[in-house]
């Protein structure tokens, strides 16, 4: 086990609050979409009985919405914060490439965003239809980019490319291999697929706990039904993408691939450890199960494929244990994730023609499943989270720079207090999270009419006289 030394502390602290960040923006990247689809059945239905039900769904999701909208902002300022406090020397050395992709995100995502964001919190009532769809428009497309920027600068520091090194700092040689570098487009979606899965299943999951409550109205059933839909068709997308992103690594990061599979030694045919236990002092994986040649099909497509061991990157590869498990975590979710959406998608279509839109095909305990995977997507995202993030390590920016040579010498005292200040305060938040959303799934404040005043019924910016 590594010593917990300014190293190590300082990153359990940036993965702590990265962690606790990326929850939020995993959330709203594609539940912003889910709004604007709401809205567009609204639209299309007005004039109608249901009309009135998908502006109850998206009533209750544009809360949620704001909500995490909240945390993430705040979370993301945070986080920001530490590249100064923990990792001044990250900036130093790649602050001329890492800082402009910063800029980039805050100057067109943030802005639209907070340009749009009230008109499409407050202005029902206020604005037109339109307008008020345009608003929620604006700020999807704004929740996008900034993923688009964002994983683009994740992604270089996994693949660097379009560089050059000057005194030991890095300049921007070439941006467009910059920001669409080698991994960026499996990387970015893999992101938006699994923020479609992580919202599909919050829908989902929040929907059919209302229903076991028993505090659902027509709303509810039209947002279970659009989540399980939404699921069973990203999940088969999900695994295609992975598939390709894992061939990317592999080109471009194999360490991490041998990290994943708990590959010591290079060999041909390489069998896949379904389960077990790595021993990197011994370097091999005690109580392994394994399935022959595996490994090579599915990472090289060739059973005859040679794949690289760690022993080929002595002290150049990541620690195997948190890699290896955080993968078949992923990927067990995984596959658990396509089960339930598919056999609810199933259950949908198989009792397609019973007539009745204000009634869920569901069995209770199918709801009870449901409402377990409420936040299934937030596991799988944490597990991929650290296969990702730890498995660059021993460094910062791939084969570049190493995150020793980058963190603050602070002494160890230091950051294990702010350390446990902080896990303190997020658990915190995250309770409340959870506690506020199962709040507003057990009371359903219903919209009021969408009446816009008159101009001559206005009350003065000033009060009434």
């Amino acid at each position: 086990m590594e010593a917990l030394d300014t190293l190590m502390l300082s990153r359990i602290q940036f993965g702590a609050n990265i962690a606790f960040h990326i929850l939020f923006p995993t959330i709203n990247i594609a539940l912003c979409w889910f709004l604007v689809y709401f809205r567009l059945r609204h639209s299309a239905a007005k004039g109608t009985a249901d009309a009135q039900h998908w502006e109850e769904a998206y009533y209750l999701w544009t809360k949620v919405f704001a909500l995490s909208f909240a945390l993430g902002v705040v979370s993301g300022i945070t986080m920001s914060f530490q590249f100064g406090t923990n990792w001044p020397g990250y900036m130093e050395r790649v602050g001329n490439i890492a800082g402009p992709l910063l800029g980039y995100e805050v100057l067109t995502a943030f802005f639209l965003e907070a340009t749009f964001l009230g008109i499409m919190l407050f202005g029902r009532g206020r604005v037109s239809d339109k307008v008020h769809l345009a608003a929620t428009l604006m700020v999807a497309a704004g929740t996008t980019l900034s993923a688009f920027w964002i994983l683009s600068l994740n992604s270089w520091m996994q693949t660097p490319t379009g560089f050059s090194v000057v005194n030991g700092r890095y300049h921007a040689q070439d941006w467009v291999a910059i920001v669409f570098n080698p991994s960026f487009p499996y990387r970015l979606a893999h992101k938006l697929l699994a923020s479609t899965l992580t919202a599909s299943f919050l829908i989902a999951g929040l929907s059919a706990f209302q229903l076991l409550r028993g505090t659902a109205n027509g709303g509810t059933h039209r947002a279970l039904k659009t989540g399980v839909i939404a699921a069973a068709v990203a999940i088969p997308l999900q695994i295609l993408a992975g598939d390709m992103h894992g061939l990317n690594t592999l080109e471009h990061q194999p360490a991490k691939i041998a990290a994943i599979e708990g590959i010591w030694h290079t060999e041909k045919s390489a069998p896949l450890t379904l389960f077990g236990w790595p021993n990197e002092k011994e370097a091999r994986t005690d109580y392994a199960i394994q399935v022959p040649k595996l490994a090579s099909l599915i990472l090289a497509h060739d059973l005859d494929a040679e794949l690289k061991g760690l022993d080929e990157f002595p002290n150049a590869h990541p620690p195997v244990l948190p890699v290896f498990w955080g993968f078949r975590i992923m990927v067990g979710m995984g596959v658990l994730m396509l089960a339930v959406a598919w056999w609810s998608a199933f259950t949908l279509w198989r009792r397609r023609g019973a007539g009745r839109t204000d009634a869920t095909p569901f069995s209770r305990w199918q709801l009870r499943l449901l409402a377990a995977m409420t936040f299934s997507g937030w596991l799988a995202t944490i597990a991929g989270w650290i296969v990702t993030e730890v498995g660059r390590q021993p460094f910062i920016v791939y084969g570049q720079v190493r995150t020793a040579d980058v963190v603050a010498p602070h002494p160890p005292a230091m950051v294990l207090s702010t350390l446990v200040a902080y896990l303190v305060v997020y658990v915190f938040l995250l309770s409340a999270y959870v506690l506020v959303l199962m709040y507003m799934a057990r009371h359903p404040a219903m919209p009021t009419p969408a009446t816009p005043q008159s101009p001559k019924a206005a009350v003065p910016i000033g009060g009434p006289a």
